[in-house]
């Protein structure tokens, strides 16, 4: 599998717009090259480099089969067009863009789309990040990554 953003390069910086700096949109995201008897997909994104743990942004789940893209924006509760968000560790249910701490340095967001074998995660409406993968985990028939950078200014 693969995942692109037309927004960023691999490993290129993620552009002010899809962070906490600027209008905090999840980026676009597109996908190809699902293993057959892919019947839904996840996405997520976590930044490793946070202080302390690694901090989750956003997660996505029961993303028809037929679909490979996610618009600009539509990690957003209002904008969702049927997807489930599952909680970020901002306590929202929706994407939370990149957002170290000032002077920290650069982090690395980890964007992963999963294909699954199921249509549908068996977790409740509101679930946490953690409760969200781990249901997805038994599911996962292939994962790609796309990275992307960011530091604040000071």
């Amino acid at each position: 599998m693969r995942i692109t953003s037309p927004a960023f390069a691999p490993d290129g910086n993620i552009p002010v717009a899809y962070t906490c700096d600027g209008a905090n949109l999840s980026p676009p995201l597109e996908w190809s090259g699902e293993p057959e008897g892919t019947r839904s997909f996840v996405v997520f994104c976590e930044d490793p480099d946070a202080p302390g743990r690694t901090f989750h942004h956003w997660f996505a789940f029961d993303i028809p089969a037929d679909r490979h893209r996610l618009e600009e924006g539509e990690g957003t509760r209002r904008s969702a067009r049927g997807v489930h968000h599952a909680l970020n560790d901002f306590g929202e249910a929706a994407y939370g863009g990149p957002c170290p701490p000032r002077g920290h340095g650069i982090h690395h967001y980890h964007f992963h789309v999963c294909a699954l074998s199921a249509d549908h995660l068996p977790v409740a409406s509101v679930a946490s990040f953690e409760e969200a993968r781990a249901a997805a985990q038994p599911y996962v028939l292939d994962e790609a990554e796309l990275v992307g950078r960011y530091a604040r200014r000071h």
